[in-house]
């Protein structure tokens, strides 16, 4: 028994460190650090999706890609802006978002500046100017993005239009676009949502924007001088963070405190809570401080932007996979991590769940692609995952609040 146990760990070990090895971004020659292009190609109006807008319109989706002009590289990150505005206003083409998806593309990565539903100047003019609408559109928002992160995925999987590696796709946002990219990062449950925002009603956290059927999980995720409504929406296994936010912050706060002024006042923590969380639980996070800036200085003062774009470069470097570095989070999880066996496996994985973890929970198992091929809903801590259709391959199973597990398939 003892030896069995001891080949079952090595095989997962040696599974994993293929499966990162085969993601790994070639990050030589400079690429991803140094400006290797000196122009850039901008793919305008490029439409993504479409969705019901707080007007009960269908809106149109667009956002503008930037790819890097003559590269070969077949295999490229990704990283996804969402624009600042308060939800109520501002658009993809705003200068901040030109400026550093123009300044990544140099570096080698397709980036894009997408739009995403605004609330309704309509709804403002009767009234509609509240929290509750607010906090709807940012959920509008957070699943637009979503939906964005999902087209590079199909993408990926089908067209291969934008030359993307499926497995590198980060999202990031400035003021109200940070708002979403920190719940397309660390919102994962019905229940982190208030109950008068009506989230079903809106479509769920996923949302119907566009591109169903692929992973919306994001490799990392950018919080410039944004806020959630609670740190503890940052759990184990999450994604890496990076804030940048200046402590002299009167629209979104570095600590906590109330925002939406003139509007009925919402509670949010921002970076100087968030990180700590991210700390606590074992995320890997970077959290630029600046000393006595307001909100969003790196949108109007070169030297923050410079500082802003250097500590994102940085940032990301680790997670694309260099010798010596982790994929994502070289933390433990604050649970025990889940177990699968065998690997690989004719007909069934065995899964064995940490005690810890809460149930009955969802989880989604992901192709090599990262479209989702299945939804396993565990109410037991040990289970079998059954191949039935599925082809042979790696798959992974992406659990709430825990590391992705690797399961097989021969």
């Amino acid at each position: 028994m003892k030896s069995l146990l001891l080949l079952l760990v090595a095989l997962l070990v040696a599974g994993a460190h293929s499966a990162s090895a085969q993601a790994r971004i070639d990050t030589t020659r400079g690429r991803y650090y140094q400006p290797r292009f000196a122009n850039v190609t901008v793919t305008s109006g490029v439409s993504f999706g479409a969705a019901v807008n707080s007007a009960g319109a269908n809106q149109q989706l667009l956002m503008d890609i930037y790819q890097p002009t003559g590269d070969t590289v077949s295999r490229r990150p990704v990283i996804i802006f969402a624009h600042q505005g308060g939800f109520i206003t501002g658009a993809r083409t705003d200068a901040y978002m030109v400026d550093v998806c123009t300044r990544f593309a140099r570096l080698g990565y397709v980036t894009a500046s997408i739009d995403y539903r605004l609330l309704d100047f309509g709804t403002i003019l009767a009234g509609g100017l509240d929290s509750v609408n607010i906090a709807k559109s940012a959920i509008r928002g957070m699943q637009d993005l979503r939906a964005a992160v999902r087209f590079f995925r199909k993408d990926a999987a089908t067209t291969k239009t934008y030359k993307v590696n499926p497995a590198y796709i980060t999202v990031g946002g400035s003021s109200a676009g940070a708002f979403a990219a920190l719940e397309v990062g660390y919102l994962d449950k019905a229940t982190e949502v208030p109950a008068y925002v009506g989230l079903a009603a809106l479509g769920g956290i996923e949302g119907a924007s566009g591109n169903p059927g692929y992973s919306s999980a994001p490799l990392a995720v950018l919080n410039l001088s944004g806020a959630t409504e609670n740190p503890s929406l940052i759990e184990a296994g999450n994604a890496p963070l990076l804030s940048v936010h200046g402590t002299a912050d009167a629209t979104v706060p570095y600590l906590q405190g109330r925002v939406g002024s003139p509007l009925p006042p919402k509670y949010v923590y921002g970076s100087g809570r968030l990180n700590p969380r991210a700390t606590q639980v074992g995320i890997r996070n970077t959290l630029v401080r600046l000393s006595r800036a307001g909100h969003i200085p790196f949108e109007s003062n070169a030297a923050y932007a410079d500082t802003t774009f250097r500590a994102i470069r940085d940032f990301l470097r680790p997670s694309l996979g260099q010798a010596g570095t982790a994929l994502a989070t070289s933390k433990a999880s604050a649970l025990p991590a889940a177990q699968a066996y065998p690997i690989p496996a004719a007909e069934a994985v065995h899964l064995v769940l940490p005690k810890e973890l809460l149930l009955p929970l969802q989880a989604q198992l992901l192709d090599a692609a990262g479209r989702v091929v299945r939804t396993v809903s565990p109410d037991a801590h040990a289970l079998d995952v059954l191949r039935g259709t599925l082809q042979p391959g790696v798959y992974w199973l992406k659990l709430p609040g825990q590391p992705a597990v690797r399961l097989e398939f021969k």
